[in-house]
């Protein structure tokens, strides 16, 4: 006993086509300046703003695998002042991407780990870093040929090139 195959008597209709990156983005844009680009309610200058400082970005990856103390920290990312990492990591914890655990230790020991938004951050994050390291010759190569036109281009007495 064969069985013929089911006909689709009603087909479904063909599945919408995904919004493009630029269509999300230009419809999110127009909501925010709906409500007038206020600062207070704009995840671009309140969110990203520090997810997207120098230092942030750096700290979210070295927290990544495992909770680590703030001298360890402070190894880890060698170029960072003592007062700049302290500051960082006050704002990440503020921000709820990083939790901080004194241990009552003498001296007391903190270490810090990613928060559960912590951790949700670094998908995202991981394909920023991966556009960054692909695009960054091309991104180098760039600003050399903006700055040597700068360094070229006249620009009348009083005038700059770019309104400030």
């Amino acid at each position: 006993m064969s069985r013929s195959p089911a006909r689709n008597l009603h087909p479904l209709p063909p599945a919408p086509e995904p919004a493009s990156d630029a269509a999300v983005l230009t419809e999110r844009f127009s909501a925010w300046q709906a409500q007038g680009l206020d600062a207070s309610r704009c995840p671009v200058r309140n969110v990203l703003d520090h997810l997207g400082s120098k230092w942030s970005t750096l700290l979210l990856i070295a927290l990544a695998e495992k909770p680590v103390r703030f001298n360890a920290l402070l190894r880890t990312v060698p170029d960072i002042s003592r007062r700049m990492l302290t500051q960082t990591l006050r704002h990440l914890e503020r921000d709820g991407l990083v939790a901080r655990q004194v241990f009552p230790t003498k001296p007391p020991s903190v270490e810090y780990r990613l928060s559960a938004a912590g951790r949700s951050v670094l998908t995202p994050l991981t394909a920023l870093v991966g556009w960054a390291e692909s695009h960054f010759a091309e991104i180098e190569q760039a600003r050399a040929r903006f700055d040597a036109a700068e360094a070229t281009a006249p620009v009348s007495s009083g005038e700059t090139a770019y309104p400030l």
